[in-house]
């Protein structure tokens, strides 16, 4: 646990470092969850958001997109439930002042069981090699077979208690968990109490009432309001998909873990509209779905697994999130939720406006049902950076540099800088050269020219931020017009006609299809 603590220090530390992610107003001692997108970040952020947009919407027949205003009118938020039912559990430690919400703390508890639970599987493992059946294992194993009930029973009663909304009960399972605060170590704790997560503003000249608006806490009612619009002017037949990428905010009482959980935050949604009585195949679908495209970014699959909610949300018939492994372990990455009619016909009970969907071959109308997918975009930015993240030994004789690299392994088609372009010095007309090829290139991708430092540190600076690939213009360049070309992860060279640059850079960092 303390080695994953200082990887993710390491993390963050590297992000402000090479220009990623940078604590917001720091200058003025900074703002609390929130921050803000260096020269790196934003464009590793927008790829990650085209490469959303693109297998969501591009790629496929029946989804389009919108962009939705932030604000919305006030109704909007009483018809959703957001008003009266968007709320944590949260407590205090009377000792460290610290609050938590209380539902982290079990949840943080249930995952040491886990944890437990993992090690003994591991351990048998080791000790019985390719004969070993894992499953026959948890279901035999006296201290497993504890753990796992011990886990059944503490998400059982904490189900429950968020269901019936009863916080002395939450409480009551901290109490009998024997949970401390990480930080004062004391059980000293307050009562469980529910805090609203919308923030208000006024928009017009006066303070009153009628004047109140939110800023929104999520993406999906712009979509819900706008669907009558959309299937009407966009001539779409169910089933069809509806999808947004955008900002929403929050007012987390404890926001923590660097970007993870922010103020303010981008969502990539997208609601699809489906035939009542077609929710659980479209559910089953878009779960699969969705785990597949996470998967296709390379990272080891077992990073990612699914976790079914114990409490559904006021709207939902089922969910469930993709949860990735980050560095202070498994938490939710995107959500896939199966909403029933419910956002629909909230609205047109509170508007009065029917918000039904025509169908031709039954010759009906029926409100539709929605299964909904919603990615946090910037948890995305966190699990692509941790996941590509390493410290390796190199050879001190390759490249004559220090024995030890940070790279970023992130995919080619998502990396901030695609290609580095870099004189190897800079007179005899090497840097004429060298600009020669990058003002080519810079027309199809992301590049940067650096001709400070010795080959070796500007190597590592393109391993840092992640740059796939670097293209060194040497005095045989001006010989035989060629050049090397060097991969980031192996840190293989090779020699290639200048003439066949840009299309080997392009083969080399194009999209998925």
């Amino acid at each position: 646990m303390a080695e994953q603590k200082d990887l993710f220090k390491d993390i963050i530390s590297h992000c402000k470092e090479y220009g990623f992610v940078f604590p917001s107003s720091e200058i003025y001692d900074g703002l609390s969850a929130v921050y803000d997108y260096g020269e790196f970040g934003v464009e590793l952020k927008k790829n990650l958001r085209e490469y959303w947009w693109r297998s969501m919407v591009q790629l496929q027949d029946n989804i389009v997109g919108i962009d939705a205003a932030i604000f919305m009118h006030p109704a909007t938020w009483k018809a959703s439930g957001h008003v009266d039912a968007f709320n944590d559990p949260m407590i205090d430690n009377k000792d460290s002042k610290k609050r938590y919400r209380a539902d982290t703390l079990i949840e943080d508890y249930i995952s040491k069981i886990e944890a437990k639970v993992q090690k003994e599987v591991d351990k048998a493992r080791m000790r019985f090699g390719e004969t070993f059946d894992e499953q026959q294992f948890r279901t035999t194993n006296a201290r497993v077979i504890e753990n796992q009930q011990k886990i059944d029973s503490i998400n059982a009663r904490m189900k429950q208690a968020l269901e019936e909304n009863d916080m002395q009960a939450m409480k009551q399972i901290i109490v009998d968990c024997d949970i401390a605060d990480p930080i004062s170590g004391t059980r000293n704790w307050t009562d469980v109490r529910q805090f609203n997560l919308m923030f208000a503003t006024q928009v017009g000249s006066l303070a009153e009432e009628s004047s109140t608006v939110y800023l929104r806490p999520e993406t999906a009612q712009g979509i819900f309001v706008n669907f009558l619009n959309v299937q009407k002017t966009g001539r779409m037949k169910i089933p069809f998909g509806i999808a947004q990428t955008g900002k929403a905010f929050r007012n987390e009482i404890v926001a923590r873990q660097f970007i993870f959980r922010m103020r303010e935050f981008e969502q990539m949604e997208m609601q699809f509209f489906i035939k009542p009585g077609t929710e659980t195949d479209w559910y089953k679908h878009w779960k699969d779905s969705r785990m597949q495209w996470h998967l296709a970014l390379g990272f080891p699959a077992a990073n990612y697994r699914f976790h079914d909610h114990l409490k559904l949300a006021h709207y939902a018939k089922a969910a469930c999130d993709i949860e990735f492994n980050f560095p202070f372990g498994f938490k939710e990455l995107e959500g896939i939720h199966s909403r029933s009619d419910f956002d629909l016909s909230q609205h047109e009970k509170f508007s009065g406006k029917k918000l039904q969907y025509f169908d031709p071959d039954l010759n009906e109308n029926f409100v539709p049902y929605v299964i909904e997918t919603s990615v946090g975009l910037d948890r995305l930015f966190l699990a692509t950076i941790a996941a590509s993240y390493h410290e390796e030994q190199v050879p001190t004789s390759v490249e004559g540099e220090e024995a030890s690299r940070v790279v970023l392994r992130i995919p080619p088609f998502l990396a901030p800088i695609k290609v580095a372009v870099l004189p190897l010095t800079k007179k005899d007309g090497l840097p004429e050269k060298a600009l020669e090829i990058f003002n080519l290139l810079r027309h199809q991708h992301m590049c940067q020219y650096e001709e400070k430092d010795s080959i070796g540190r500007r190597y590592r600076r393109m391993d840092a931020i992640g740059t796939p690939y670097c293209i060194t213009i040497d005095h045989q360049t001006l010989t035989d017009n060629t050049v090397t070309i060097r991969e980031r992860d192996s840190m293989k060279q090779d020699r290639i006609a200048v003439e066949a640059v840009e299309k080997i850079v392009a083969d080399r960092v194009k999209w998925p299809s």
